[in-house]
C-alpha cells in the first residue's frame, strides 16, 4: 500500500479575516460550541446488573479483565458501529439532517481516535486501512473535514483543530512505530495545519473553506502541546506558539479549591469564557498538560479523590458545584489516560474500574460489550473510542 498518497501542495497563507462565528463546531466535551459533542449524551447511568466482579485486587486479574473488556468493546465497535466510512456517531441511525452530527454520520474525531488506538495496539495493517479511509472521507485542501454525512453525501467544509491534530499525532506515532513514511505524511499535514489554523503565536479552533476565515478564539482542550511541538514550522515561531498556548492553558486554571480549567480564550478581548465547566473538556486539558509534564498537583489530587469515590460529574460551575449528577464513560476513560501518562497506577486502575461500570454486560443486548444505554440503545462513538484508548494505554 502506498503510505505517501493523499498529500497535495497548497499555498502557505490564508486570508486574515477573523469574524465572530456562530456555527457550532467540534469540541472536547459537551458544550454549546460542539456539534459532535452536542450529539453525545452528557452521560449514561450504570446498568443495574453490574457487579463487583471487575473490582479485582490482583494485578494479573485486573489486566486480564482489562484485556477481556477491551476485546468486547472492540468487537462491538467493529461489528455494530462501523461502516464503509468509519465509526458511526451513534449506534442508532437518523436522517442525518440535524445541525449536529447524528446517527451514522462519521467524524474525523472518530478517525483520529481509531488511528491512535491502532498504533497503541501495534496494528500496522489496520492503521493503514483506517488512514486510507480517513483520507478518502475527510480530506480537504486545508486539512480534514470534521464531519461527513453519507445520506446527504456531504463533506462539511470546516475543519476542527483538535481533530486535525489528533490525526497528525497518530501519523507521527505511526512513523515511530511502523514506517518513516508516516512521519513524512504527518509533516505534510502538519504544514497544512500551520498554514490554516495557526497565525503567528495563535492557534484557532477551525478554518472555514467557504468563507476563508478562522474563528476568534481557542478552546483550551483543543491545544495539544505535544503535537504542536512537532509541527514543521520555523523554530522561533514554534517557540512563540508553544509559549503562548501553554500560557493560555495554564492561566485558565480556576482555583486550588476547584482545580479544573476554563473552556475557551477569546483573542479579541484577552479573556476566558465558560458557559459551564464541562468535565470532559477540563480533563482533556489536564491530560495535555500531563503529557507536557506541567500538570497541577492539585488537579491530580482532586481527580484521585473523586475517581476513587465515583463522584466525577459531567458539569460544574466555576466554584466546583456540580450542576448535575450525570457521569459518563468518557470522563473515567480520560482520567485513566491521565493516570497512565503520569505512571499513577492507582489512578489508572480506579478510573478503569469506574469506567467498566458503564459497559453493557447483558449478552442479549445489541449493545453487549459497548458503552451505552441498553434501554434507549443510544451508544456514542466518543464514549466507546475513549474507552478503547483507555484500555490500550
Amino acid at each position: 500500500m502506498n503510505k505517501s498518497s493523499g498529500v497535495r501542495k497548497y499555498g502557505t497563507s490564508v486570508l486574515c479575516i477573523i469574524l465572530l462565528w456562530s456555527i457550532a463546531l467540534t469540541a472536547c466535551g459537551n458544550t454549546p460550541l460542539s456539534p459532535e459533542q452536542a450529539a453525545k449524551p452528557e452521560g449514561n447511568k450504570a446498568p443495574d446488573n453490574q457487579t463487583a466482579a471487575k473490582e479485582a485486587d490482583v494485578d494479573g486479574d485486573f489486566h486480564k479483565q482489562v484485556k477481556s473488556n477491551r476485546e468486547l468493546t472492540e468487537r462491538f465497535v467493529l461489528d455494530k458501529m462501523y461502516g464503509a466510512n468509519g465509526v458511526y456517531t451513534n449506534y442508532l441511525d437518523t436522517g442525518e439532517t440535524d445541525t449536529v452530527a447524528t446517527g451514522h454520520e462519521v467524524l474525523s474525531e472518530s478517525a483520529g481516535l481509531m488511528l491512535r488506538y491502532d498504533v497503541l495496539m501495534n496494528r500496522e495493517d489496520a492503521f493503514q486501512t483506517e488512514w486510507e479511509q480517513a483520507l478518502r472521507v475527510f480530506e480537504l485542501p486545508s486539512g480534514f473535514s470534521y464531519r461527513y454525512s453519507p445520506k446527504q453525501d456531504k463533506k462539511y467544509t470546516i475543519n476542527a483543530a483538535v481533530d486535525d491534530l489528533r490525526i497528525i499525532r497518530a501519523l507521527y506515532e505511526a512513523g515511530e512505530r511502523f514506517s518513516p513514511d508516516y512521519t513524512k505524511l504527518a509533516d505534510a499535514y502538519g504544514k497544512l495545519f500551520s498554514n490554516f489554523n495557526i497565525k503567528g503565536d495563535r492557534m484557532y479552533d477551525f478554518y472555514d473553506e467557504v468563507y476563508k476565515i478562522n474563528n476568534k478564539f481557542v478552546t483550551l482542550c483543543y491545544i495539544d502541546l505535544s503535537t504542536l511541538k512537532r509541527l514543521p514550522i520555523p523554530s522561533e515561531q514554534q517557540a512563540d506558539l508553544i509559549g503562548n498556548m501553554q500560557t493560555i492553558m495554564q492561566n485558565g486554571y480556576l482555583s486550588d479549591a476547584f482545580p479544573f480549567y476554563e473552556t475557551r480564550y477569546e483573542y479579541d478581548t484577552s479573556s476566558y469564557h465558560s458557559e459551564g465547566i464541562n468535565t470532559v473538556e477540563s480533563l482533556l486539558t489536564i491530560l495535555a498538560l500531563s503529557e507536557a509534564g506541567i500538570q497541577r498537583p492539585e488537579s491530580i489530587a482532586y481527580l484521585k479523590e473523586h475517581v476513587q469515590s465515583g463522584t466525577l460529574y459531567g458539569q460544574y460551575d466555576k466554584k466546583g458545584k456540580a450542576q448535575n449528577e450525570i457521569q459518563s464513560t468518557a470522563i473515567y476513560a480520560i482520567a485513566a489516560m491521565i493516570g497512565s501518562v503520569l505512571g499513577d497506577e492507582d489512578l489508572y486502575k480506579d478510573s478503569i474500574r469506574q469506567m467498566d461500570k458503564y459497559q453493557v454486560q447483558d449478552q442479549t443486548s445489541p449493545l453487549y460489550g459497548g458503552f451505552g444505554d441498553p434501554a434507549t440503545q443510544q451508544a456514542y462513538s466518543f464514549d466507546n473510542l475513549m474507552a478503547l484508548l483507555a484500555y490500550a494505554h
